[in-house]
């Protein structure tokens, strides 16, 4: 009886753990996020806050960012960043609204619905994916080596500029000597994230 029990008890212990570690940081949708099913996603320009090396890595995460979308077969068209930087060059009225969006949205917080649907109907997209790079370093926890990596993705509807879903992931690992690879651990984070995204 006693051993049924204590079985019973460690099988509950080990699912909770499994539930406390599994999911984001945070994951939140619109109420229309539901029934919003994006045909084509552009990825912007990866946004970077801490330090110099994570501006290196920059075009190496847009790059994963791309990739695991492509993965998912979600969508009918991922426009890379390359890509877009593409459309950029070739059409200057794209070009205007991207830079004044953009300087709305990190200035004043504020996702211009007019800009978007602009943005939406020139690059011919559906949703524009957003993704910052908040923690990238190894430091030293309670006496302990750690692997840092934090992102936060946004995902906005083009036609009316309005924020869709929203997720942020960090994982840490510990080490003893060998520093683990930030972008395979980026990797891990993306993914996880993109599970999460509305498709």
């Amino acid at each position: 009886m006693k051993k049924n029990i204590f079985a019973k008890l460690i099988l509950m212990i080990f699912v909770l753990t499994t539930i406390a570690c599994s999911g984001l940081r945070f994951s939140e949708s619109a109420p229309e996020a539901k029934g919003f099913h994006p045909q084509n996603v552009a990825i912007f320009p990866v946004e970077v806050w801490n330090n110099e090396e994570t501006k290196a890595v920059k075009v190496v995460m847009e790059q994963v960012i791309a990739g695991s979308l492509v993965e998912k077969k979600w969508f009918a068209k991922v426009i890379d960043k390359e890509s877009l930087d593409n459309q950029l060059l070739a059409d200057e009225e794209l070009n205007k609204a991207m830079k004044e969006y953009l300087s709305k949205l990190q200035e004043v917080k504020f996702s211009d619905p007019d800009l978007s649907q602009k943005i939406g109907e020139l690059a011919k997209v559906d949703a524009f994916l957003l993704v910052s790079i908040d923690e990238w370093n190894y430091v030293v926890e309670k006496d302990e080596n750690v692997a840092k990596v934090g992102m936060t993705m946004k995902l906005y509807e083009a036609s009316t500029g309005k924020l869709m879903w929203k997720a942020g992931q960090d994982i840490k690992k510990n080490y003893l000597v060998i520093k683990p690879d930030l972008t395979k651990i980026a990797r891990d984070v993306i993914r996880q994230m993109i599970d999460y995204m509305p498709h």
